[in-house]
């Protein structure tokens, strides 16, 4: 299958991102601990050039722990400031603004002594479709001040929301770029729901995961759902479906759905803490 999903909204959404760079002191980078490399948006790179810069691998709940504390290792060996948080709990969120202060010291030195106080620094919450900026945003502000949800695309807008005294805060929405050179990246944005699934086929998606789980979790899906053997491909989801009791005419196994519920346990975290990439593997460089 061929990982593409680049909708007309997102160009308008880059353009915007282009305009309001001007007025941001710092961009917050949001991305899925599950895959750090593979959901980082280099356009978002490109447009924040000479931008003081800080990264938040979030969803750090659903990733494995281990190769949590490697990507924090590996992003503060790059010069890069980054944090573990589970937007949806709040766990690392009251860090932020902290962290926040500390990036961006040496602006708000300058400001002092230009006579400047009180000045909230103004950062752009940035990444790609469903890694949670919103529900971010939420657990700063303390309050529901952006529309939520589990689906790519949900904000569309920009809007503004101040964080305490210190910190002022610009959502927007998620952005892919227009080509995936590497179709492993594509296939682990699809994974974790940054594309819409109606262009996909759950199977090969399934299959897919399947393929990777197998390679770094051996043992995890035949686990979850009480399988013997070694079974692969169409096997596999057919023991699946058996397990789950998800059959469909004349009481053949539904492959479609039982695709469908080896993603969602996965993007649930039902088949257990994990991690698609490790530092060591990837080679791309940070920012």
């Amino acid at each position: 299958m061929n990982y593409q999903w680049y909708p007309g909204h997102m160009t308008k959404a880059v353009r915007m991102m282009q305009e309001d760079i001007k007025l941001i002191d710092l961009v917050i980078e949001l991305l899925d601990a599950r895959i750090p490399f593979s959901s980082r948006n280099p356009d978002i790179d490109r447009l924040a050039a000479g931008k003081y810069r800080l990264v938040l691998l979030n969803k750090s709940d659903l990733a494995d722990p281990g190769a949590n504390q490697q990507w924090v290792r590996y992003f503060s060996e790059q010069g890069a400031a980054a944090l573990l948080v589970d937007a949806r709990s709040g766990a690392g969120v009251k860090a932020i603004e902290n962290l926040a202060q500390t990036v961006c010291r040496e602006k708000l030195e300058r400001d002092r002594r230009r006579g400047i106080v009180n000045r909230p620094i103004r950062a752009m919450v940035a990444g790609i479709p469903n890694v949670g900026k919103s529900t971010l945003i939420n657990a700063l502000a303390g309050r529901a001040c952006t529309r939520t949800g589990n689906k790519p695309g949900v904000t569309k807008g920009k809007q503004w929301i101040r964080v305490g005294r210190t910190l002022e805060l610009l959502d927007t929405p998620g952005i892919l770029w227009p080509k995936f050179e590497d179709q492993t990246v594509g296939m682990r944005l699809a994974l974790i729901g940054s594309m819409n699934d109606e262009i996909l086929s759950a199977e090969e998606l399934a299959l897919d995961l399947a393929g990777e789980l197998s390679r770094l979790y051996p043992g995890s899906v035949e686990k979850r759902y009480g399988l013997t053997g070694e079974a692969k491909g169409h096997e596999l989801l057919a023991g699946i479906a058996m397990a789950r009791c998800v059959l469909g005419r004349g009481g053949e196994p539904d492959l479609p759905r039982a695709a469908a519920a080896l993603t969602e346990d996965f993007r649930s975290g039902k088949l257990g803490r994990m991690t698609l990439e490790r530092p060591e593997n990837e080679h791309r460089e940070v920012m």
